[in-house]
């Protein structure tokens, strides 16, 4: 009978697996790897956290698995899991250095975070798209994880929850402050994404997958490209000021263009070779694109 991952629905169970004592409050808690005693071969089909998971990591020999992609963590960096995501490690000898937070949805629940925490687009981002830290950030990134460390063993009170939890908000806005300044530092890779993205949708409307396949998805898009659609959409979003459905609109209104003008098919036509399967559907989204309808367009293009 083939493995299950490994659920852990409580902090202490994560603790007690890893070797460690339980934590000093159940449901949240600070978990340094180096302290870590486990077998990674008890892992091998994974594990299932129902907590958040917050990560910084100084070095990280093992690999990390989310799905079928691997990535190497040997720069360092953060990441951010959110409950009920499989995460898998693989590597007999791993070799973790960090730290790791642990928060359990109940903590946050009664607070305003308990909504907001779902607006940080990083938790659902893959472990590819890790948040590489500066020196200077990761000080800051560590001061932090020492602030919440420091308020847990030493005073349990009735402010705990409230500073801590402010102290959660402080490392979620320099995370989010910090992936933007990732995606301003990496333009060149993000522009790379962007070209791909350029010759993936030419591609697709030109050899008349949409006929196939409809409309491409955000998720199709994403998985060629090999990013979780929620980077791709914050990376377009932080280069072109566009989401990646903006963008396909966007291109797709070009493509419709481009065969109003040649100006052999009919709209109803046109919006069937672009994989739409009502073409009212498509003269809807083509208005809200142009300000004009697909056959308004057409006798304007035509009249000049």
């Amino acid at each position: 009978m083939k493995k299950q991952p490994k659920i852990f629905d409580s902090l202490s169970e994560l603790h007690k697996a890893m070797g460690q004592p339980k934590p000093t409050h159940p449901l949240i808690s600070i978990l340094n790897y180096g302290e870590a005693v486990f077998d990674p071969k008890d892992f091998e089909q994974g594990i299932i956290l129902n907590f958040f998971k917050i990560s910084f990591k100084t070095h990280f020999s093992g690999k990390l698995r989310y799905g079928h992609g691997f990535y190497d963590f040997e720069e360092g960096g953060m990441s951010f899991v959110s409950p009920g995501q499989i995460l898998r490690m693989q590597d007999e000898e791993a070799d973790y250095s960090g730290m790791s937070l642990h928060i359990h949805p109940d903590f946050i629940r009664p607070y305003s975070l308990n909504t907001k925490i779902k607006q940080y687009g990083f938790f659902g981002y893959s472990a590819a798209e890790a948040l590489y830290l500066s020196e200077k950030e990761k000080e800051t990134i560590l001061s932090v994880f020492d602030s919440i460390k420091n308020e847990l063993n030493e005073r349990i009170d009735n402010f705990s929850q409230d500073v801590i939890i402010s102290q959660i908000e402080l490392l979620l806005n320099y995370s989010n402050r910090f992936y933007n300044r990732q995606f301003l530092t990496r333009k060149a890779i993000n522009h790379d994404v962007i070209s791909k993205l350029e010759r993936l949708l030419e591609n697709y409307f030109n050899n008349e997958k949409a006929i196939e396949n409809g409309v491409p998805t955000v998720q199709f898009i994403a998985e060629e490209l090999q990013l979780s659609p929620r980077y791709l959409s914050d990376l377009l979003r932080n280069v072109s000021g566009q989401n990646t459905q903006q963008f396909i609109h966007d291109k797709l209104i070009e493509k419709a263009k481009e065969y109003i003008a040649i100006g052999t098919l009919s709209i109803a036509e046109i919006a069937y070779k672009l994989g739409f399967e009502h073409p009212q559907s498509f003269n809807k989204l083509f208005k809200k694109k142009t300000n004009l309808t697909p056959v308004a367009f057409k006798e304007s293009f035509h009249k000049n």
